[in-house]
């Protein structure tokens, strides 16, 4: 399925003043977002129930679903302890 946007004029407008790096920059976000996702792997984890049950409640709070929380928090733990 392809993506559809619609855009006001207000935006149009401003896109008009965009460098040719931010255009750049916006087409290569867009095209990673619309990439195939990586595939997935089912994992079972024993994890003490209070903490699970905390860390649900601050996602709900958050309005995040708790595995895509975990799965951000796996990410930017790898990407920040890279040299």
């Amino acid at each position: 399925m392809k993506a559809v946007q619609y855009f006001t004029d207000e935006y149009l407008e401003q896109c008009k003043k965009m460098s040719p790096d931010s255009i750049a920059e916006f087409l290569e976000s867009f095209r990673l977002m619309q990439a195939p996702a990586d595939k997935t792997k089912l994992i079972s984890i024993k994890i003490p129930e209070s903490l699970l049950t905390a860390f649900r409640r601050k996602c709900e709070a958050s309005n995040v679903k708790y595995q895509t929380q975990i799965k951000i928090l796996m990410k930017e733990w790898i990407c920040n302890s890279l040299p």
